[in-house]
């Protein structure tokens, strides 16, 4: 019979530093310009999960002389199970009301997150963690794939552990803290510097899984063997630094360990602060974050082990106390929940993952996501971790008679009737159609009022305008050695108001995720082939940022064109807007033949005109687009 060990007591501090950590993941999730390292929260959760879970199978192992791995898993189950399920039911039933139309994409994830595959199924399917213009509000599973599929497997270890390596413990940390050294290592070697596009573009960024060509920064950032450096850190720390051998050494107060902690979490504080966000949009295209695969995750760790060895010695007495302050274990005892219920909340109101919010915004979606989470932790899941469930069970099969009678088929009817908006929405998601988002689908019907000239086949055709007895419509022509008239340029921005700037006279090329170095190289190009009419049009920024030298570049084959006109990007929840539209407007200054249509102005004044990723146009707002780009250049 399995005896459960009173060597490991509670420890309040490490509470307390998992609501810093959940704080700092949700500042993040956010706005990410407020904290642009606040991700590394969930590699301090992997350390500290790694140190407890581990301390648990080493106490239990000590009581027992063995590990219990069907109580270990009860216990987990118990413990994480009930709030996954209800997220993901929730999300289910508010998306087959309201937002039907992400049913059929949503499957997939939901049958990924039950299982705990969440991020393999990401990796896989390759949609990317770092998308900020989809819809996904259970991508933050993906972490708690990583945490389940370690609990699955490390009972097995520590199991082996107890049987034959009590004495070799020394030697097992050894093995947990090389193998944590090798993970980062490879996590290094795999990473590729450089840009990030299409595997046809930049191949190198590129791994095979299973045959399966899958993005290696997904792969990375995803992956569960390479984010077990912290898990894999915490188990090492905690054969070290057992917390019943800590009260039995002579080591009294000192104020070292509080040295040790303050300067620990200042340097999770500063990387927060100054680490960039996984991927960034520069003049080059989107690139990934060297430092952060390249030992940024090994020094968040090593810091997250100096934090919680401070918090746990008893020798610790500034730093435990003020990690143990009773608002951080409050919502500490709460970070499972209101990490889990926070996305959810974010993403419904806002739609868009990159989709910045005010601190209004913010402010009042967290005192949602606190009730719920609050409701979920006082009313499921603490009654199922202290056996609700299966005292309900026992009771519900005792027979009754009378009173007792009646209320039970009462309570009966109240569950069915319950059970009937959760049912609706399983059948829903399990029928539904998949279909693209308005914003997907916009673009795709656009893609065929398009050129690519730098794509080989289309170099030599555009879609341009004709006129049919007083009528304006679109018609594709041959144009090989003829001169373009008007020739936009531009990204996904642009592609969405394709059909309506064709219909108009203008050439377009634009395509989706497209960095604005593009434009040089078109540019280039088109002059190679003395094709460059009276007017260029440039719509680039969305994605990445352009400094002062490219500008100058792209005016190089353009110093002839009569008339180019660049047009400010609106992307309210990106640094780079602010930059980008201050070089842009820079540029009249330089050049005589730029002009500037100001489209962040208009955009900021008429959100109306936007999509609700207050980025790309919709269909009303693309005529006034087309319209003003016309005025623009003379030609309204």
């Amino acid at each position: 019979m399995n005896k459960r060990s009173d060597l490991l007591t509670y420890i309040p501090s490490l509470d307390g530093l998992r609501a810093l950590s959940v704080l700092a993941v949700i500042v993040y999730h956010a706005n990410k310009l407020w904290l642009p390292g606040g991700f590394l929260g969930v590699e301090v959760f992997f350390v500290i999960s790694g140190y407890l879970i581990t301390l648990l199978l080493l106490a239990e192992s000590e009581a027992n002389g063995t590990v219990s791995l069907k109580q270990f898993w009860l216990r987990r189950a118990r413990r994480l199970l009930p709030a996954l399920w209800v997220v993901v039911l929730g999300v289910v039933v508010f998306a087959a009301i309201f937002q039907r139309d992400i049913l059929g994409t949503l499957r997939g994830d939901v049958v990924a997150a039950l299982f705990y595959g969440f991020n393999w199924f990401q990796i896989w399917v390759g949609t990317s963690y770092f998308t900020s213009f989809e819809f996904v509000p259970l991508r933050h599973l993906w972490s708690l794939a990583v945490e389940e599929q370690f609990y699955l497997i490390w009972p097995i270890v520590m199991l082996v552990v107890a049987r034959f390596g009590k004495r070799r413990l020394p030697i097992v940390s050894a093995v947990f803290l090389g193998l944590a050294v090798a993970l980062a290592v490879y996590m290094g070697v795999v990473y590729k510097t450089g840009t990030i596009s299409t595997i046809a573009d930049t191949p190198e960024q590129f791994t095979s899984l299973f045959g399966q060509s899958v993005s290696r920064v997904d792969y990375l950032f995803l992956g569960t063997f390479t984010r077990s450096t912290g898990l894999l850190l915490g188990a090492a720390l905690a054969i070290w630094w057992r917390p019943w051998l800590l009260q039995s050494s002579r080591a009294g107060a000192s104020k070292f360990f509080d040295v040790i902690g303050v300067i620990g979490l200042v340097a999770l504080a500063l990387m927060a602060w100054r680490f960039q966000t996984v991927t960034e949009g520069t003049d080059q295209g989107t690139v990934g974050y060297d430092l952060l695969f390249r030992g940024g995750f090994f020094l968040t760790d090593v810091a997250s082990v100096a934090v919680i060895a401070a918090a746990v010695h008893p020798g610790s007495r500034f730093f435990a106390r003020s990690l143990s302050n009773p608002v951080l274990v409050w919502l500490g005892r709460r970070s499972y929940g209101f990490y889990l219920f926070h996305w959810p909340v974010f993403q419904f109101y806002r739609r868009f993952a990159g989709q910045g919010l005010t601190a209004y915004e913010f402010v009042v979606l967290v005192l949602l996501a606190l009730a719920l989470t609050e409701l979920s932790y006082r009313y499921i899941e603490t009654p199922v971790r202290q056996g609700a469930v299966s005292r309900w069970w026992k009771d519900f099969r005792q027979p009754v008679a009378g009173a007792q009678l009646v209320r039970r088929q009462r309570r009966i009817v109240l569950a069915a009737f319950a059970s009937l908006l959760p049912v609706f929405g399983v059948v829903s998601l399990a029928t539904a159609r998949v279909q693209l988002d308005e914003i997907a689908q916009n673009l795709s019907d656009n893609e065929g009022n398009t050129v690519d000239f730098l794509g080989g086949s289309e170099a030599t055709s555009a879609v341009t305008a004709t006129t049919i007895e007083g009528q304006v419509v679109s018609a594709t022509t041959t144009l090989d050695g003829q001169v373009i008239d008007v020739l936009a340029i531009g990204d996904s921005v642009m592609l969405g108001a394709a059909n309506v700037l064709t219909r108009r006279g203008v050439t377009v090329d634009a395509l989706k995720s497209r960095p604005y170095r593009q434009a040089l190289e078109i540019a280039n190009f088109m002059k190679s082939v003395n094709r460059l009419g009276s007017v260029v049009i440039i719509h680039l920024g969305t994605n990445n940022t352009v400094d002062e030298k490219t500008l100058d570049e792209i005016m190089v084959p353009l110093r002839d064109v009569p008339v180019v006109l660049f047009v400010t990007v609106h992307v309210p929840s990106e640094a780079r807007q602010n930059t980008n539209n201050r070089r842009i407007n820079e540029l009249p200054l330089r050049y005589e033949n730029v002009k500037i249509l100001d489209w962040y102005s208009i955009a900021l004044a008429h959100p109306e005109y936007l999509y609700s990723d207050k980025i790309h146009i919709r269909p009303e707002g693309q005529k006034i687009y087309a319209d003003l780009m016309m005025q623009a250049i003379g030609r309204p």
